[in-house]
């Protein structure tokens, strides 16, 4: 399993409006082949700053299955009027 981290940061003032809309989009990835958990954090210390964290059984899953699928098209559609910056991704895996 590998854990996929997208910080985001919002358009400021947006953020309550961000958070509805990642309600609809979560129904949209949680659909994807292989996708297990996902959950929105919020920073406390920078407001409009995001982190989704995603459970993948692979990076592949994620890149292809999920990135090059209609399902990422509406992810995107939904959430990329709110950002402010490009989200940065990155994939971990458990240490040790």
């Amino acid at each position: 399993m590998i854990l996929e981290i997208a910080t985001l940061s919002i358009v400021p003032g947006r953020q309550q409006e961000f958070e509805s809309a990642f309600r609809e989009a979560r129904q949209v990835i949680v659909q994807a082949d292989g996708c297990g958990a996902v959950s929105l954090q919020r920073c406390i210390e920078t407001p409009g700053r995001y982190q989704v964290l995603v459970e993948w059984p692979s990076v592949e899953h994620h890149m292809k299955g999920f990135r090059e699928s209609a399902r990422f098209i509406e992810w995107r559609r939904i959430l990329g009027p709110f950002f402010a910056a490009t989200p940065t991704v990155e994939h971990y895996e458990l240490a040790g």
